[in-house]
């Protein structure tokens, strides 16, 4: 037994004599990394927009009466001056003919009182007849020509009714859907329209910005005063509902006097030509805003990471050690973000895998080239 028991303790004091093995050292990860650049970039802003005719007009009939004729039908292209109803005019025309009665019958009483004021006028100067007869003659005289006055407005009331009864185009543009058939009864005081009319040769597209959008479109671009910035915006362009980019470039002209209080924010308008009438009143679309952002630095969006609504980057400094920064974004381009600060130019950041990365690790850099490549918002 006393060998065996020896023989135990010799091994086990080898073995707790014996020396560890050195751990090994794990080599720097090799991550891929890019300068950072920094130029003037454009980037585009898309806003739900609609579109209006540049006059827009209900057509309404300034008298009562029956629709005698349709000159037009739904959707077609009118003249300014064109016929588009006809009213039943024989009421209209009766009441021009009897106010025409009225005047040659009131002018035939001013005849008969001036002719009675040229008979008495010689009368009195010969003291043939007192004064007093001739200046109630002179006064019956003023009644009467105040009389033939009121009957001539009365002509011309009914002229300018019945004309009325013709309704005309008061401006070029097209037809919208006719509410009264022929035969209906109208009148001014009927909810809806006949119908609208809608010039369209160019369009006004109705579009709003928010506070933030609003503040960063005025810093955007040069002048002390509203009006001065509007002359020098740039064009704009407008996007159908095939998100297909309209043909011609429009121009800002107008900017609400307030905001919204419900919606907080501020409507603008933009001015397209529209020559080929391809556009209509109640269309809808996209108005595309450009921003110029002059001197920003260009980060890829794969290259940051977001914790706790801020937005991180792995910066390499000397030694290729690491350093994570918080940066401050402008807004996105495509696959990048436009960045103000928190970064400079000619910085070296890590693209990818800094998963696991921590303040003050060692990486081994592989630069890799970045296409730098601005897509519209």
């Amino acid at each position: 037994m006393k060998p065996l028991f020896f023989a135990v303790i010799t091994v086990v004091i080898a073995g707790c004599s014996s020396k560890p093995e050195q751990a090994e050292t794990t080599p720097a990860p090799t991550l891929p990394i890019t300068s950072l650049i920094s130029e003037t970039q454009t980037t585009y802003q898309d806003y739900p927009a609609s579109i209006q005719g540049k006059v827009n007009i209900e057509i309404r009939p300034q008298v009562s009466g029956t629709l005698d004729k349709i000159f037009v039908d739904e959707g077609a292209f009118v003249k300014a001056g064109q016929a588009i109803y006809k009213i039943n005019e024989q009421p209209f025309r009766a009441a021009l003919n009897n106010a025409l009665a009225s005047q040659h019958a009131t002018e035939s009483t001013l005849n008969n009182a001036r002719l009675e004021v040229e008979k008495l006028r010689p009368l009195v100067e010969n003291n043939v007849v007192s004064d007093y007869q001739l200046k109630s003659a002179n006064a019956a005289y003023q009644v009467a020509k105040a009389n033939v006055d009121q009957a001539k407005a009365n002509v011309s009331t009914a002229q300018i009714n019945l004309a009325y009864t013709l309704i005309k185009a008061p401006t070029s543009g097209y037809i919208s859907r006719l509410r009264k058939k022929q035969g209906s009864l109208v009148g001014p005081n009927d909810q809806e329209p006949l119908t609208e009319l809608s010039d369209v040769h160019e369009v006004h597209v109705y579009f709003a910005l928010g506070e933030r959008d609003f503040v960063s479109f005025k810093n955007q671009y040069p002048g002390e005063t509203l009006a001065e910035k509007l002359s020098k915006l740039p064009e704009v362009s407008l996007l159908l509902p095939d998100n297909s980019e309209y043909s011609s470039k429009g121009r800002i002209d107008m900017i609400n006097g307030q905001f919204d209080s419900s919606t907080g924010a501020i409507t603008l308008r933009a001015i397209f030509p529209n020559a080929d009438g391809l556009l209509r009143s109640g269309n809808t679309g996209k108005l595309r805003l450009s921003l110029q952002h002059h001197d920003v630095m260009i980060v890829p969006q794969e290259a940051t990471v977001e914790v706790q609504d801020k937005v991180f980057v792995y910066s390499v400094g000397d030694s290729n050690k690491v350093s994570i920064k918080p940066i401050t974004i402008i807004c996105k381009s495509g696959d990048n973000y436009l960045v103000r600060t928190g970064v400079e130019r000619g910085e070296k950041i890590i693209l990818s895998g800094f998963g696991n990365l921590q303040e003050g690790a060692i990486i081994n850099p592989q630069p890799v080239a970045v296409n730098i490549a601005v897509a519209k918002k």
